[in-house]
């Protein structure tokens, strides 16, 4: 794995470059397969599948983070590498993510690993033999995590990497409750109020000073599923609970200046403790910001195949414009 050099240094440009960098993929060799999962009888998510233009070697599950979807610039990218590579791509939304409103009665939140679960048995069912991988951005990288904390020895994934993710939720709550982390903030806020009023279920007026994720956290999402407000739904439902109990590879990927997530919480004991656990650190690269300075841009992306090529049970090169193999 080549180290990461940043485009530029500023954490903050690095989190809005990363986001907003074009990702001018042709994707037409990769049509998408639109398909809705029923997890429960008033629940469906959308996942969109693309599978390489050769025989391939593995699948890969993605998950967005807080008011992300399968099309957002991360998993784009991501996705454009691993069909290059031969590995099927399943873009998972979370539940009433990416105008799924409709299809279901409750909300997502950072712990939800039911739907999850639901999809993996489903590829289980399929019986195709390609080993199945976890990649989880920022939220999906705590559902991920906690997913696999719960499973332990289990042949559902093969392995996770879980990058710029906030294991310890509450402690990343307050941090981007701070001034200067304002505008991401009011930005997060923005979107899940239009979700929450988009599923009918919830007014204007419901979200009446709910100027904070705290705060709608507490107010919504938490006693949504039965959690007695912001504090026991982060208590619960954070990552780092889980981590003892991984039993697959698993790589975390995480900025140390980060502008949402203190890097001091990667102290957790079970890091260290954990073999199964490996903790890439880098210097720079904001949240989710990992911009290159030099080609290829996107060295997170590359970062995750390194691991994924590592942990198949026969090699895979990763091919050039399309095109699988060397």
């Amino acid at each position: 794995m080549r180290p990461f050099e940043p485009i530029v240094r500023n954490p903050h440009l690095l989190t809005i470059l990363g986001n907003f960098w074009p990702r001018g993929y042709d994707f037409q060799p990769y049509p998408e397969q639109r398909r809705l999962i029923r997890t429960d009888p008033d629940t469906q998510v959308l996942v969109i599948t693309q599978r390489p233009v050769c025989e391939p070697v593995g699948q890969v599950v993605l998950l967005h983070g807080l008011e992300g979807s399968g099309d957002s610039g991360y998993n784009l990218s991501m996705a454009w590498q691993l069909l290059n590579a031969g590995i099927v791509t399943h873009r998972f939304h979370m539940r009433s993510c990416g105008g799924t409103e409709h299809l279901c009665k409750t909300l997502y939140h950072a712990g939800l690993t039911y739907d999850l679960r639901a999809f993996l048995r489903q590829l289980q069912a399929e019986k195709t033999g390609l080993p199945v991988f976890l990649v989880g951005f920022s939220l999906g990288g705590n559902v991920s995590l906690k997913l696999a904390g719960e499973e332990g020895e289990t042949d559902l994934i093969r392995g996770v990497c879980a990058i710029s993710t906030p294991i310890d939720l509450e402690a990343c709550a307050r941090r981007i409750g701070e001034p200067d982390n304002t505008l991401y903030e009011t930005r997060f806020l923005n979107r899940m109020k239009q979700r929450l009023i988009a599923t009918g279920r919830y007014s204007q007026a419901d979200l009446t000073g709910c100027d904070s994720l705290w705060a709608i956290d507490d107010r919504i999402t938490g006693p949504s599923f039965g959690f007695r407000g912001a504090a026991h739904y982060y208590g619960t439902q954070s990552a780092q609970n889980f981590l003892a109990g991984i039993r697959v590879p698993t790589t975390l990927i995480q900025a140390k200046d980060d502008t949402f997530i203190p890097f001091r919480i990667f102290g957790h004991p079970a890091i260290a403790a954990n073999p199964n656990l490996t903790l890439i650190a880098t210097d720079y690269g904001g949240h989710l910001g990992f911009l290159s300075k030099r080609p290829p841009r996107f060295w997170v992306d590359h970062a995750v195949l390194d691991f994924i090529r590592a942990n198949l049970p026969t090699p895979a090169a990763a091919g050039r414009n399309g095109q699988c193999g060397d």
